[in-house]
């Protein structure tokens, strides 16, 4: 039962990372000038790498063992477990920088609450994945910035993201009781403050950016694999090449 708890909170960072990686992808070749654009591919880049680490070793978890290709472009849309804030749409610039901050800070907290884990692996791959999310926070904090302290316009498109993603955010740190189970034991550290920390500092960067909390934040359903309507068109695209293909390589 450990192992299987275990592959399933690793499958939820992993397939967070995948899915966001999948989304800022999107961007190449889009993004309102060249250096966001290769900023943006550069952070998907990163997340791709944190997700083939983690999706490695939740694969190493189950019985039998199954890699991250097998765990990425085979399983379906109720198997996957990512954040459902990860899924949502790029809409405009506004809504792609909004969502990536929420992400950033939770990824910061998320990693260095796990880079205390009493299991080796797992504070190996936060450790690792905490020095690059460190760049990436920076970057979205300076588009919120930029953006929401600029013109009339950038301010109320800031405002019209955050009031369409504030609602994914409640689902944020929160355990299953498998979950609560391995902190019990140790495998993994206790996250329960990191929800009061995330919400205390988003509050007080948005204060700063002169934007308003919204007041709902009721969409769950990551960990049930429950997921919006904009995931299976996203896994449609990302996994076309290997389900017309199976087992092709490079």
């Amino acid at each position: 039962m450990t192992n299987l708890a275990l592959s399933k909170f690793l499958l939820h960072i992993g397939d967070s990372q995948l899915v966001l990686a999948q989304r800022l992808m999107q961007w190449c070749g889009h993004a309102p000038e060249l250096e966001v654009d290769i900023a943006l591919a550069n952070i998907g880049l990163d997340l791709l790498g944190q997700a083939r680490n983690f999706l490695t070793l939740a694969g190493q978890q189950q019985n039998p063992p199954q890699d991250e290709d097998q765990l990425a472009y085979f399983r379906q849309e109720r198997e996957f477990l990512n954040l459902l804030l990860c899924e949502q749409p790029n809409g405009d610039f506004a809504q792609t920088i909004v969502r990536q901050w929420f992400i950033d800070h939770y990824h910061v907290l998320l990693m260095s609450t796990l880079a205390q884990s009493q299991h080796a692996e797992v504070a190996a791959l936060a450790t690792k994945s905490l020095k690059e999310i460190k760049y990436h926070v920076r970057f979205s904090t300076g588009w919120m910035e930029r953006l929401s302290l600029s013109t009339d316009e950038a301010h109320q498109r800031m405002q019209q993201a955050l009031n369409q993603l504030w609602r994914f955010s409640a689902e944020l740190f929160e355990l299953t009781a498998e979950e609560q189970a391995l902190v019990d034991t140790g495998v993994i550290p206790d996250l329960a403050s990191n929800k009061t920390l995330w919400d205390e500092q988003v509050a007080a960067e948005l204060q700063r950016f002169g934007l308003q909390v919204p007041e709902t934040a009721y969409r769950r359903g990551a960990k049930q694999g429950l997921h919006t309507e904009h995931l299976g068109y996203l896994l449609a695209e990302m996994q076309s090449i290997q389900r017309a293909y199976p087992n092709l390589v490079w």
